[in-house]
């Protein structure tokens, strides 16, 4: 790998930022002065620092993050607020992604990261991600919902995969409920719910796969994944 690249994805800034840097001499490659940004070094064996500061190098990126109603799931959009704006300048990188999309209203687990390859993985089709959610319904779903849910339904004249829906508590007019998709049609969960007849009237991921959203994670807040919910994704 080039060091200017090295220096780049190490976050201190575009290609043509590190260049000047390292033409100040502010560079170091084992311990000795470097100012060509085209040095070959090895990002496993060799120690680069910038300012007297050891540097790591780290390819992937993968953040949880408790996405909040009000921001979008891009990494930029002309009017609204996007996700990557609840990001840090200490943590923010221009090759992050969202995994997924979250409605504009609608709370709860985004992956956020620079890995295309798994979030190929967790999207596509034939996988078969499971996404669960957490809904408030207007209206009291019913067995018979359940049973839709599970045979499948037309969403603009294509089937829904089987679906589970769980009912946790009713009254006479709403609904508490849990929704497990294997797929992510446009607005699915809203458009499923409201062929049976009722309107979600708040709607909150809580899982992606085995990947659940931790109870400690405050709406807007986001951490790195542990290595464990790494490999349980990558599994």
């Amino acid at each position: 790998m080039r060091l200017d690249k090295f220096l780049a994805e190490a976050g201190l800034g575009s290609r043509k930022e590190v260049k000047q840097l390292i033409k100040k001499g502010q560079v170091t490659v084992n311990q000795q002065l470097e100012k060509s940004d085209k040095t070959q070094i090895d990002s496993e064996k060799d120690t680069i620092a910038f300012q007297g500061e050891v540097l790591h190098y780290q390819e992937f990126y993968y953040y949880l993050l408790h996405k909040p109603a009000g921001v979008v799931s891009a990494t930029e959009d002309a009017r609204d607020r996007t996700v990557m704006a609840l990001f840090s300048m200490t943590d923010f990188r221009s090759d992050l992604f969202p995994v997924g999309r979250l409605d504009k209203d609608t709370e709860g687990l985004l992956l956020i990261t620079n890995d295309g390859k798994l979030a190929h993985d967790l999207l596509s089709p034939k996988k078969h991600v499971e996404k669960e959610y957490f809904a408030e319904v207007r209206g009291v779903m019913m067995p018979e919902d359940q049973k839709r849910f599970v045979e499948g339904m037309p969403l603009d004249g294509e089937m829904t995969l089987p679906a589970e829906l769980v009912i946790d508590e009713t009254t006479e007019e709403t609904s508490k409920v849990r929704i497990v998709l294997h797929e992510g049609k446009f607005h699915q969960v809203k458009r499923m719910v409201k062929a049976c007849g009722k309107e979600v009237t708040y709607l909150k991921r809580i899982r992606m796969g085995k990947l659940t959203l931790p109870e400690n994670l405050a709406k807007g807040s986001y951490r790195p994944l542990s290595e464990e919910e790494l490999a349980i994704l990558k599994g």
